[in-house]
């Protein structure tokens, strides 16, 4: 659901003029439809592809994990790679509305900002460098991503403008900044980067998210 400001699940009081969530791969009203057991198999799949990653393996092996018929999952998507997909939107979206519901219109603006960052960056937790693995070659997984994270730099963007409107920083390329935010935490779960630092990808961008915010401050 759409916030008049057009983020879904917005509180009132939060202003994000022209940021508009993505949308879903799998609609609401056609997740509906779906029975009680494919949506519990939605639930169930996205723990295997975010810590396994299913590059390699079929469909009939994914129905023999999770102890359903393939007619079943066939009801979910047409392929492994659309099924693949639909269960990874469907998990970011999920992060996406817990972050933007983290958003308190009574907090100054960076502190809203390190709120919600710290919330969306579930989505870059120890175990997804499988997932990320498993997309390399998968058609739709980058613009996937990139329609996501996008989503998050404008929310980054337009609190940062805020926080520049209300002098908390001062002015600066608010668009550069929500880039580097907002990149932070696929940029750790890259599968070159994530061996060599000392955090999980998700502590990482936490860490470095508080250093760039707190030199943004005005003393």
């Amino acid at each position: 659901m759409s916030s008049p400001e057009g983020a879904e699940g917005t509180k009132p009081g939060i202003r994000l003029p022209g940021v508009r969530p993505p949308k879903p791969l799998l609609p609401l009203e056609i997740e509906r439809r779906l029975t009680d057991r494919q949506r519990e198999l939605l639930d169930e799949l996205e723990e295997l592809v975010v810590g396994e990653g299913l590059a390699d393996v079929t469909m009939a092996q994914i129905a023999a994990r999770v102890n359903c018929s393939l007619r079943t999952l066939y009801g979910i998507s047409p392929s492994k790679d659309e099924l693949v997909l639909t269960v990874t939107d469907r998990r970011l979206h999920r992060i996406g509305r817990v972050a933007i519901a983290s958003l308190d219109p009574d907090l100054p603006p960076l502190e809203a900002l390190r709120a919600y960052l710290a919330a969306a960056n579930e989505a870059v937790r120890t175990e997804q460098g499988a997932m990320i693995r498993s997309f390399v070659d998968l058609p739709g997984a980058k613009r996937l991503f990139d329609t996501h994270e996008n989503y998050l730099t404008g929310i980054v963007q337009s609190l940062l403008d805020r926080a520049v409107a209300q002098g908390d920083i001062a002015p600066l390329d608010t668009a550069a900044v929500a880039h580097v935010l907002g990149g932070l935490g696929q940029e750790f779960s890259r599968s070159s980067v994530h061996p060599v630092i000392k955090e999980s990808p998700k502590q990482t961008a936490n860490d470095l998210t508080k250093i760039i915010l707190r030199g943004l401050e005005r003393p």
